[in-house]
């Protein structure tokens, strides 16, 4: 089973995700997807997605985004 993580900072903190941190969450997960591992940032919100590799192993990098990248997820 694939590793999920994510922070959501709300806007009137006037903060950004910090890509460190995220990275940190997601490498801690590595035992739950060993195969791949990616990000995707956007001000105040951060995914993080580890990959376990059964099915589509080619294809399936997350996370992933609608043909106009207006609208991210990550899903096991």
């Amino acid at each position: 089973m694939c590793g999920i993580c994510g922070i959501a900072i709300p806007e009137k903190l006037n903060r950004m995700v910090d890509a460190a941190t995220l990275v940190r969450m997601r490498d801690s997960l590595t035992h739950r997807g060993p195969d791949d591992g990616g990000v995707f940032i956007d001000e105040q919100v951060g995914l993080g997605h580890r990959r376990l590799s059964i099915v589509d192993l080619a294809g399936g990098h997350q996370p992933m985004c609608n043909e106009d990248g207006k609208i991210w997820i990550s899903y096991n």
